[in-house]
């Protein structure tokens, strides 16, 4: 099963971030960085990480390969095979007089009625 991004799992990427980056000024710190120089490092870490994110998520759409379309072509094919299950069931339930007439009706050529 597709385990896609739901709000909350965003919420906690969000907030990971956001941990990630103050740990990453006070390791910058601690590895010798001044104050400036420390949060400008963090930052273009926490950039790097973003644009990394995004180029994902831009690559899914662009393939289609998302959890929404994943997901509605699942729902798709499995609502065409019952449908066309159910639609073959009534066709079946018909006597052969009335399965002409339909195929009639519809512009296609009956088969001839099997004994």
């Amino acid at each position: 099963m597709n385990s896609g991004i739901t709000r909350g799992k965003a919420l906690l990427i969000g907030l990971g971030l956001f941990a990630i980056g103050g740990a990453g000024y006070w390791g910058f710190q601690a590895a010798g960085l001044e104050g400036f120089s420390a949060g400008i490092a963090a930052q273009l870490l926490l950039v790097a990480i973003v644009v990394v994110w995004t180029g994902s998520y831009l690559l899914r759409v662009v393939t289609g390969n998302m959890t929404y379309m994943e997901q509605r072509r699942r729902y798709r094919s499995a609502y065409d095979s019952a449908t066309d299950e159910e639609l073959q069931q009534r066709f079946e339930a018909l006597s052969p007089e009335e399965q002409e007439q339909l195929l009639q009706e519809l512009g296609q050529n009956p088969e001839p009625p099997t004994p």
